[in-house]
């Protein structure tokens, strides 16, 4: 018997159906987080109806589809909370380096020379292509071109917050901060009623842009009632530089401008003292923990759990794949996580599975600001979830299914993908992009970008 199992129901009235999925074990992150033995979830269009035991939702429901996945975990979509999609095309063109560094003398150069509006379609499909099969469904994006990143996110049937970069010198899409966030207004038109698409301002960090931007970035976002997304604390320097020049801390310093009072997602989050949590508590700023990217960077470790004992939302992100990480993981990331809080606590009860999977699903959901959507799969919610298959070795046996998400599941056993309602993978096919073509086309960027470098 599963230690968290429990097999009553939660039906939200009965009627027609567009979709029924039913799996040996619906883990539903609902409020009293129940695990169904034989569940099943009813979707009617692009909402969750009806989640509970399959024989009392196939009798409650009349389906024009039914799709069993058998031996495997029916889940909330996975979320990652800070992306750089695009970046997908740079994946390995320098590793091992300071954050700095690898900027500066990598990436930043790349950048110069090969962003386009094709590099940029052809780098989103590859990351939503890797992040489909594994079985993330939202993410929260800051890159260039983001108006392009919507039409291929859209198109692959993906929900995401994009956040056009704001940032003080000459980039690929924009020469100035002024034309971004003038840019950035058509932006929030376009998708502003959009159901897969929120549009969101990235200024990149403090260190990057004026006060002045960041200021006028924060009162965009206000006014048409969306998030600003920024790095924050994410090194050493940043916080001793902040500290040096200003006399206060990055999150102290945009505290003190204004640039929390709002909806804000704010990543990394890693050189925080109690004031900083204090105020990020009091700003209600959700926070994506990156795990991978600050070991790998050496940049730090995030005090989650000090801000879970604030009540600070706090999402999992993998950050970009061109050397910060390397992949869109994140069940990598909800192993690490809870491990690297464990390692670094001396307690091996810290982030336990179950707040893994909760920072991967509804926890995620708050930190980005979207938990009345997604994050649990819940009567009223939008229809996005995971099949995870139960059948490999590493998979055998079950005792605890949080545990087995977190410690023993891999991103290659996700089989399907549920997003609004849509089925957009199927035993691992995709179903809206085309695989052959994206790798082959990954493959000749490969070889443009290694000349340009070369130059």
């Amino acid at each position: 018997m599963l230690s968290t199992l429990i097999v009553f129901a939660s039906i939200l009235g009965s009627g027609p159906a567009d979709l029924i999925v039913a799996a040996r074990y619906v883990v539903t992150m609902d409020s009293q987080r129940r695990v169904i033995e034989n569940g099943a979830v009813a979707i009617r269009g692009s909402d969750i109806v009806g989640v509970g035991p399959r024989a009392t939702v196939a009798g409650s429901f009349r389906a024009k589809r039914s799709v069993d996945v058998g031996d495997a975990i029916v889940m909330p979509g996975l979320i990652n909370a800070h992306t750089h999609a695009p970046m997908s095309l740079f994946r390995g063109v320098a590793d091992d380096l300071p954050l700095q560094e690898w900027l500066e003398k990598f990436i930043f150069p790349a950048e110069a020379k090969n962003l386009d509006p094709d590099f940029i379609r052809w780098g989103t499909r590859l990351a939503c292509l890797e992040m489909l099969l594994g079985g993330t469904t939202t993410f929260v994006d800051m890159y260039y071109f983001e108006d392009l990143v919507a039409e291929e996110t859209k198109r692959a049937g993906m929900r995401a917050i994009l956040g056009q970069t704001i940032i003080r010198f000459p980039v690929a899409d924009h020469k100035t901060p002024d034309a971004a966030l003038e840019a950035m207004e058509r932006f929030f038109q376009k998708y502003d009623r959009d159901a897969l698409i929120t549009p969101a301002v990235a200024p990149h960090a403090l260190y990057t842009n004026k006060d002045e931007t960041i200021q006028a970035a924060r009162a965009l976002a206000n006014r048409y009632r969306k998030p600003l997304v920024i790095h924050l604390s994410e090194t050493s320097r940043e916080n001793s530089d902040s500290r040096a020049s200003r006399g206060l801390s990055p999150a102290a310093a945009l505290g003190a401008m204004g640039a929390l009072d709002g909806w804000t997602v704010a990543a990394h989050a890693i050189w925080m003292d109690d004031g900083d949590l204090d105020l990020l508590q009091a700003k209600k700023t959700g926070v994506a923990h990156c795990p991978s990217s600050n070991m790998k960077l050496a940049s730090g470790i995030a005090p989650v759990l000090k801000m879970f004992l604030r009540g600070i939302p706090v999402g999992l992100g993998t950050d970009g794949p061109a050397g910060s990480n390397n992949d869109f993981n994140l069940f990598e990331e909800m192993d690490l996580a809870s491990k690297l809080a464990k390692v670094f606590s001396g307690d091996p009860q810290a982030l336990p599975a179950r707040k893994a999977v909760e920072m991967a699903t509804i926890e995620g959901a708050r930190a980005i600001g979207l938990d009345n959507q997604i994050g649990s799969l819940e009567p009223g919610k939008r229809a996005d979830l995971i099949a995870v298959s139960l059948a490999a070795p590493h998979a055998a046996p079950m005792f605890d299914a949080y545990s087995q998400i977190v410690y023993a599941l891999k991103a290659s056993d996700v089989t399907d993908v549920v997003i609004d309602g849509r089925i957009v993978l199927r035993n691992r096919k995709p179903l809206t992009l085309d695989a052959p073509g994206i790798l082959a086309k990954a493959s000749a960027y490969r070889a443009q970008i290694a000349a340009s470098l070369r130059q």
